[in-house]
């Protein structure tokens, strides 16, 4: 790599780690405004909405903030350690040579004056500690599930149920895998009525965008209807 390239490179990272680091810092639920296009300081006020993309170990959040996104990724991967095998479930995924540490970041403009910041989490259990301040001033969250290892999004199901954070289900369909339902799913998570599940290519950009239109949605009926709670 040249010094040219090499400064390029590197000042690229410094940009997008600062728009992962601004957008995580939201605390409003799921805004931050954001002057003109995302990342400008134009006049006109743009909408972000900050999303987290969960679920267990290996099932493709990685990927699927890969393929939405319309930035280089901010990835936070490690090669997995021997240590760190004795110490994390990879039954079912032992092909995988990386792990996320902290969060994988992405944005996608879902249209004109709206756009998503995402925030892919680590799926191990040790790194749960992290969770809680991700999901700081989220407006939802995608839970990739795959049907192979279901009991795998659990965790996640559980987390954002018990802190009321609007979600949907996206199973991630992988190749060989056996295809069921979105009624079946959600009856083996046992989910609240009306929670959302659909079948998705993590690989996909399209069937991405199409899995957090879907959120968005969801989670602004969600928040619509407490707000009206709240003054009823």
């Amino acid at each position: 790599m040249t010094d040219k390239a090499a400064v390029t490179s590197e000042t690229s990272e410094t940009s997008e780690t600062s728009e992962a680091s601004r957008a995580s810092e939201a605390t409003v639920p799921g805004r931050s405004p954001v002057a003109g296009e995302p990342g400008g300081t134009g006049d006109t006020t743009a909408m972000a909405l900050k999303i987290l993309v969960a679920g267990g170990f290996g099932v493709g959040k990685t990927t699927l903030v890969g393929a939405v996104s319309e930035i280089r990724p901010l990835r936070t991967e490690e090669l997995l350690s021997e240590v760190g095998q004795s110490v994390d479930d990879i039954e079912g995924v032992d092909r995988k040579v990386t792990t996320t540490v902290a969060m994988d970041f992405g944005r996608i403009t879902i249209r004109s004056g709206l756009s998503l910041y995402l925030f892919g989490t680590p799926g191990q259990d040790r790194f749960w500690f992290l969770w809680d301040e991700l999901s700081q001033g989220a407006l939802g969250a995608v839970v990739l599930a795959d049907t192979r290892r279901l009991e795998d999004c659990f965790p996640a199901v559980d987390y954002f149920e018990h802190r009321h954070i609007p979600f949907v289900v996206a199973v991630n369909c992988f190749a060989g895998a056996r295809t069921y339902g979105a009624h079946d799913v959600s009856r083996a998570l046992d989910l609240d009525r009306g929670t959302p599940v659909v079948l998705c290519d993590a690989r996909d950009r399209d069937s991405g965008k199409e899995v957090l239109i879907r959120l968005v949605e969801y989670a602004g009926r969600r928040h619509t209807a407490r707000l009206l709670d709240s003054v009823g």
